[in-house]
């Protein structure tokens, strides 16, 4: 009569590992996918209060304009269009701000009186 051993079998330990290595991917996916998010959310946030800081200093007498946000972001450039408005005696200030690398676009869009 053989003794009693108490422990887990080479296949039980296996099965574990197996189902904590696929919560393990699991997990890593979904914490780079949000990462992934939240770097994409930073870069548009920085890119419109770029843009807010162009327009403000653009003041009431905005002109055409691009340039690039060097030395802080030189990644990011700039550009400033004045068009008529669809309404009468307005006009339409469009400030762009666009990353070279990938080519992501914020606008911002400030009616003006002519």
């Amino acid at each position: 009569m053989r003794g009693e051993t108490s422990g887990f079998t080479l296949l039980e330990v296996m099965v574990a590992l197996a189902i904590m290595a696929g919560v393990i991917l699991t997990l890593l996916g979904s914490v780079n996918y949000h990462l992934g998010i939240i770097a994409g959310e930073r870069d548009s946030t920085t890119m419109t209060l770029l843009a807010r800081t162009r327009m403000a200093e653009l003041g009431d007498t905005p002109v055409k304009g691009e340039g690039t946000f060097a030395p802080s972001h030189p990644e990011l450039s700039w550009k400033a269009d004045l068009l008529p408005a669809d309404l009468p005696g307005l006009r339409k200030l469009v400030v762009k701000v666009k990353r070279g690398s990938n080519g992501r676009e914020v606008a911002l869009v400030r009616y003006l009186p002519k």
